[in-house]
């Protein structure tokens, strides 16, 4: 069940918070007791180490908000503009730090008589050990760990956004290091996690091409998500004008492809294809999904065939429907690619199309109708 309380500081527990804090701590205890001790003190201890960076959010003036996920928590904050390299590093700093606190906390009382035997002495041992590891392993210099955050913001204050890049390799050779010595050492689940890392931190390298100064502006940030909210409410008017604005002030990078591509469905829904067309193309090398049939879409539309074609086992593997088959036959026909032509109108037939000898009968046909493998083909319907 999700949990969402209200207040300064807004929590959402997820589900699969309970499930994976309930899965370690059975892995480890082999209990039921044990397990309910173990989901307590995941819950205090990564409740209070997202407290350490919300509340920091807090002081600069932020609107921090914690969830909490199946593999821990995330804090978010916005507050209109980029925050100081300073502020940043102690956010993100003051969640470790109040890790730590637990355990010099559990420490002290550790050293009482009163809280150092039976039950409360073992649960305040445990949540020293979690905090303790917890503390150490976040600060790694991996993403997306606070210690692989802490380097980048070090890094982009030095080298800019070539810093960020710097971070990423730096966090996909330590979490591959880290992930080999696990798997040697037999802690495979660790290993697991940290070979996780090294993927994330792969797939963020593949995509930083995208990435621009204008991505890390805090008020395109907050104006994106603001489009997404409108779109939600259904008010796509005045989604479309803050998308307009949006490509105004930033001319590349992710931000500006997102709003790109908002821009593009809301026009294509009003029927608009050449505005499509205009946004998308210049941006086809770096659209996947939807996007790309939508752009596919238009450029038929506006008689770019070569595009169709290009798009053509992209987009059907999108969208294996009898629609994308047939674009596909009608662009290779347009292109005089007789073979690919057939190939993809049997595909559409294999799709379930049923009226095959009146979709032969459409002029965009005429380009190869003469050629003996569609009188072939034709002849076989």
């Amino acid at each position: 069940m999700l949990i969402q309380i209200r207040g300064k500081i807004p929590l959402t527990i997820y589900p699969t918070f309970w499930l994976f804090a309930a899965l370690i701590g059975y892995l480890n205890s082999q209990s039921f007791i044990g397990t309910l001790v173990w989901l307590v003190i995941i819950f205090v201890s990564v409740l209070f180490h997202e407290f350490g960076h919300a509340l920091t959010a807090l002081v600069f003036k932020q609107h921090p908000r914690i969830e909490l996920v199946a593999l821990g928590g995330l804090t978010y904050h916005d507050g209109g503009g980029k925050l100081p390299f300073w502020k940043q590093f102690l956010i993100v700093f003051n969640g470790p730090l109040f890790g730590f606190i637990l355990v010099v906390v559990a420490t002290l009382l550790l050293q009482m008589p009163l809280f150092s035997q039976g039950l409360v002495g073992s649960i305040l041992s445990l949540t020293r050990l979690v905090n303790l590891f917890w503390t150490l392993v976040n600060l790694l210099p991996v993403m997306p760990l606070d210690g692989g955050q802490l380097l980048r913001i070090i890094l982009e204050k030095i080298f800019g956004v070539k810093g960020f890049r710097y971070a990423i390799l730096s966090s996909l050779i330590v979490a591959l290091l880290l992930s080999f010595f696990f798997f040697v050492t037999k802690g495979f689940l660790i290993g697991a996690l940290f070979f996780l890392f090294a993927f994330q931190s792969y797939d963020m390298l593949r995509r930083m091409h995208h990435f621009s100064e204008e991505d890390q502006r805090g008020d395109l940030k907050e104006e994106i998500s603001q489009v997404e909210m409108l779109l939600q409410q259904g008010k796509k008017k005045e989604a479309m004008q803050l998308c307009q604005e949006i490509r105004s002030q930033a001319h590349k990078g992710v931000i500006f492809e997102l709003a790109t591509q908002y821009l593009a469905f809301l026009q294509y829904e009003q029927g608009n294809t050449q505005e499509v067309y205009q946004l998308l193309s210049p941006l086809k090398a770096d659209l996947a999904g939807e996007a790309l049939c939508l752009l596919q879409g238009a450029a038929f539309e506006q008689k770019d065939f070569p595009l169709v074609a290009q798009l053509a086992g992209s987009c059907f593997q999108i969208r294996p429907t009898v629609e994308t088959a047939l674009l596909n036959a009608y662009a290779h026909a347009q292109l005089h690619q007789a073979t690919a032509a057939i190939g993809w109108l049997q595909t559409a037939r294999d799709e379930g199309l049923d009226n095959v000898k009146e979709i032969l009968s459409n002029s965009l046909f005429d380009p190869v109708r003469n050629e003996s493998l569609f009188k072939d083909f034709q002849m076989r319907i």
